[in-house]
C-alpha cells in the first residue's frame, strides 16, 4: 500500500476517491517509564522510553489506516496525517487518517 503526505502520488493518476481511512491505537504510560522519565526530568536529555512508546503507536496506527484502506479496496492513501489527543491522565490516542484512492 502506498501512503504519502501529499495531495498526489508522483507518477500516479488517482481515479477514484473512496473516502476517509483512519487508524487509532491508545497507549498509556507505566510505572516504570516514568520513573525513568522522572529521572530524565531531572537532569535533561531525550526520554527514550517514551520515544519508543510513541514511536510504537504510530506504526500500530499506520498499519490499522492501511488495513482500513485495504477493506475498501484502496491502491494508496493520500493527504496523510497524525493527530494525538489525551483520553485520560497518562493516556493517549494516536490517530492516523488520510484519504483511499484507486490508481488508474
Amino acid at each position: 500500500m502506498i501512503y504519502v503526505t501529499t495531495e498526489t502520488i508522483q507518477g500516479k493518476e488517482i481515479a477514484e476517491v473512496l473516502g476517509t481511512v483512519r487508524g487509532s491505537t491508545v497507549r498509556a504510560r507505566n510505572i516504570g517509564r516514568d520513573i525513568f522519565a522522572g529521572l530524565k526530568n531531572i537532569v535533561g536529555g531525550e526520554i527514550s522510553e517514551y520515544t519508543q512508546l510513541l514511536a510504537d503507536a504510530r506504526e500500530q496506527a499506520i498499519k490499522r489506516m492501511i488495513d482500513d484502506a485495504t477493506k475498501q479496496g484502496a491502491d494508496a492513501i493520500v493527504n496523510v496525517r497524525f493527530t494525538t489527543s489525551q483520553v485520560m491522565q497518562g493516556a493517549a490516542e494516536m490517530l492516523a487518517y488520510g484519504t483511499a484512492v484507486k490508481l488508474k
